[in-house]
Parts: C-alpha cells; sequence; structure tokens
C-alpha cells in the first residue's frame, strides 16, 4: 500500500466550532511540533473543534473523547497513549494508518512526548514480573495462546496459523500463502527419508500435519500451551499421522534428544532477551552433525533495538508478555558466537503487514461471534490495536520477519 493511499474521510464532519481555553493552549503546544510532521494529522477536541497538523500523505484523524488521552501522551508516552485507546478515550476510523504517521514522525513525536525516565522504570518494573523461567514461560504463554482455540478458530485461517504467510501474487489466499511458507521452509530444511524432525513452538500442528503428508519423517512437536496440544494431537490422529508424530508439553530448554533438523516458526520471540544465549545452546545441543535448523523469526531494525531494549512497549505489556525482538545483526552475532554458520536468509515483512490486515479484517468481521465467548469491548480495542500496531510496523519496516538457516560451523 502506498502512503498516498492512506487517507481516512468521511469520520469527523466539519465544524466551525472554537476551541475553549485549555484546548487553545494544547494547540498551540502541538502545533510547533507536529506541523512540520510529514503528512497530516487532524484532532477533533472535545469540544468539536478541528485541528488539522502538517500537510500531505498520509492523512489521519483522531477523534478525542477527552483531554486525558494527551495528558496520557504527555506523561506516558506512546505506552499512554496506547493505554488511552484501550480506555476507550480515543477513536480513529484506520489505526494502520495512525501507526504508519507515528513511525514517519518519530523524531516529532518524541518532542511531544518524553518520558523516557518512566517508561525505563516501567519496563524494569514489567520484565522483573514476567520472567521467562520454565513457569514464567508457562504464563506467559498461557496469558496469549490459551485464550480458547475457538476465539482463534474465528480469524486464522483453516490450518490455525498464527505466523506470518508467504505470498506469491496478489491473488493468494491467505491459506494458500500460509501453505506456500510452510513448503518454503520444507525447501530450506531438506529433509531426508526417516529423519527426525524438531518443531520448538508447534502451535496448533500444522506445520508438521503438512510435514508428514509430504515426507517420510518423523516430527516431535513441542509447545507450552495445552490448548495448541490437544487441538495439534486432534488435528495429526484425525489425519491418521499420529505414529510418526509426538506432540508434547514440553520447554525446549528441557529436550535432551538430538534431531536431524529442527523447525521453529515465530517462537523465539517469546524466549527473553536474558535466554537468547540459552536458546543457541540447546539448539547446538539439539542437532545431529550436519543438521539443519530453520527458524522464522520476527526482528526489529537494528537502529531501533538499543531503544527498543530499554523500555516495555504495547505488546510487551498487553500481548506477549516477556516477549522480545531481536535485530537481525544480534541474530548473526547469536550464530556465530554459539558455533553456527547462517546458510540463507530471507526477509518478508510485507507479507506480514498483509497477513495481518487478513487477520484484522476476519477479526472485525467475525466480533459478534467472538462477543459469544464472552470477550467484552475492551479486548475488541485491545486486539484491533494489536493487529494494526503490527501491521503498520511492518509497513514502514519497522520491524522485519525472515527465514534463517543455520547450521553447525564444522559441518
Amino acid at each position: 500500500m502506498k502512503s498516498s493511499e492512506l487517507t481516512v474521510t468521511g469520520m469527523i464532519p466539519e465544524s466551525g466550532k472554537r476551541p475553549d481555553s485549555i484546548e487553545s493552549l494544547l494547540v498551540g503546544h502541538l502545533a510547533s511540533r507536529l506541523d512540520s510532521c510529514q503528512g497530516q494529522l487532524t484532532l477533533q477536541f472535545p469540544s468539536g473543534f478541528r485541528k488539522r497538523f502538517g500537510n500531505g500523505s498520509p492523512q489521519v484523524e483522531v477523534r478525542l473523547q477527552s483531554l486525558r488521552p494527551l495528558l496520557r501522551l504527555f506523561l506516558g508516552g506512546t505506552n499512554g497513549w496506547s493505554d488511552s485507546y484501550l480506555q476507550g478515550e480515543w477513536h480513529s476510523s484506520d489505526l494502520t494508518a495512525l501507526v504508519r504517521w507515528a513511525l514517519l514522525n518519530e523524531q516529532h513525536l518524541g518532542n511531544v512526548a518524553s518520558a523516557r525516565w518512566f517508561n525505563n522504570l516501567i519496563y524494569n518494573i514489567y520484565h522483573w514480573c514476567h520472567p521467562n523461567s520454565r513457569s514464567g514461560s508457562r504464563r506467559n504463554i498461557a496469558a496469549h495462546y490459551d485464550l480458547g482455540n475457538s476465539f482463534y478458530a474465528h480469524w486464522l485461517d483453516p490450518g490455525m496459523t498464527y505466523s506470518s504467510a508467504l505470498f506469491d501474487s496478489d491473488g493468494t489466499s491467505l491459506e494458500d500463502a500460509q501453505t506456500l511458507k510452510y513448503s518454503r521452509i520444507m525447501e530450506l530444511l531438506a529433509p531426508q527419508s526417516g529423519d527426525d524432525i524438531l518443531e520448538i513452538g508447534c502451535g496448533w500442528g500444522e506445520f508438521a500435519r503438512q510435514l508428514l503428508e509430504t515426507h517420510d519423517v518423523s516430527v516431535h512437536g513441542v509447545t507450552l500451551s495445552k490448548e495448541q496440544l490437544q487441538w495439534a494431537q486432534d488435528k495429526l490422529h484425525t489425519a491418521g499421522l499420529e505414529q510418526r508424530a509426538d506432540i508434547t508439553l514440553t520447554d525446549y530448554r528441557d529436550i535432551r534428544q538430538q534431531y536431524d533438523g529442527v523447525v521453529s516458526i515465530e517462537m523465539f520471540e517469546a524466549v527473553g532477551q536474558a535466554h537468547w544465549d540459552t536458546f543457541f545452546t540447546q539448539l547446538k545441543g539439539m542437532l545431529k552433525p550436519g543438521g539443519r535448523a530453520v527458524l522464522q523469526i520476527i526482528t526489529i531494525d537494528d537502529d531501533r533495538f538499543a531503544g527498543y531494549s530499554r523500555q516495555a512497549d504495547f505488546i510487551q505489556r498487553h500481548v506477549f508478555p516477556g516477549g522480545m525482538l531481536p535485530s537481525v545483526a544480534i541474530l548473526k552475532e547469536k550464530c556465530s558466537q554459539h558455533g553456527f554458520r547462517l546458510a540463507h536468509q530471507q526477509m518478508f515483512g510485507k507479507d506480514y503487514a498483509r497477513t495481518l490486515a487478513c487477520w484484522r479484517d476476519a477479526f472485525e468481521n467475525t466480533w459478534p461471534e467472538i462477543t459469544k465467548l464472552g470477550f467484552d469491548e475492551r479486548f475488541y480495542r485491545l486486539w484491533r490495536y494489536y493487529l494494526s500496531y503490527c501491521e503498520g510496523g511492518f509497513e514502514e519496516g519497522a520491524i522485519d520477519v525472515g527465514l534463517f538457516v543455520l547450521e553447525h560451523d564444522e559441518a
């Protein structure tokens, strides 16, 4: 999607209303910082007064229910702004466009909301409370993945794949794009007949199913989610593949067996920075000599990592407790330190943005059915913001996703 296409119209009617005295002060404060932004932001204040900041594209609009969102922004930075959305204190018809506008204008927005000391404090407290120890990892995974299989089944593709797809054309469906991604991983893994394959973080078992249906191998899949465990076991039993599959509730740190190949699809993000070395040490021990690992990992831009790693962002605080994205530079460094050769790297962040757009559309379209599962409006705002937040990040390149093929250095 081009920036010129990010135009939000029709949400806020034109108004000739004048701002009250406090709004006038805020407009002056914001104008000195936002008028030089790339693109145009239109704010509608509680009085009905509308003010445009900046020019050009993208064009985004925000309707403030009160002045609390701005107070939260000034005091709590982007985390305060995000929390304000969850409370229903502001609205925008196109959150993805708003995220993209914010990423394009980070320097200007940093002058509006300078709360680094506060965010650093929250980061330290948050990660102290959400360690990725064995018990902590189980709690962190359950907080997200054990929301119920019925919830995820409403908006994921039929295979229940919760990771980026790989599209080959504009007309490719999400389901076909997920199959294409799995086929690419199998191609990179290049399993031989009789191989034993480990999947770390096997999700709902779709990769294991497709691998077993197309290759004469055995698969050991591990997960920390009880909901995923039951679904994956049932899926493989229904497909008649259970004789070559072993899906268990196991922490990767407790695996002692060696395998011909290892696959991990968007699990590394949940490992936690303090345990990255442990992960690569374990991975080294899991692979037989000559073995190969294929990892699909979400990464953050190298230049953003230092700032990102010092504070808990919206995703870490509300969606993936204990999570942390590496940069590509850090991944390469860890591979080298632990005796791996990075044999292949393929980045496809734009495909993740498209995947997220599919998920977001399906989530919003099926929300009336999802509410019957007991989820409330705050939950709706949380997931709408989360999906848009990530979509915008991938569109602007702040985050990316890649396939990384690792081989023993001595092989």
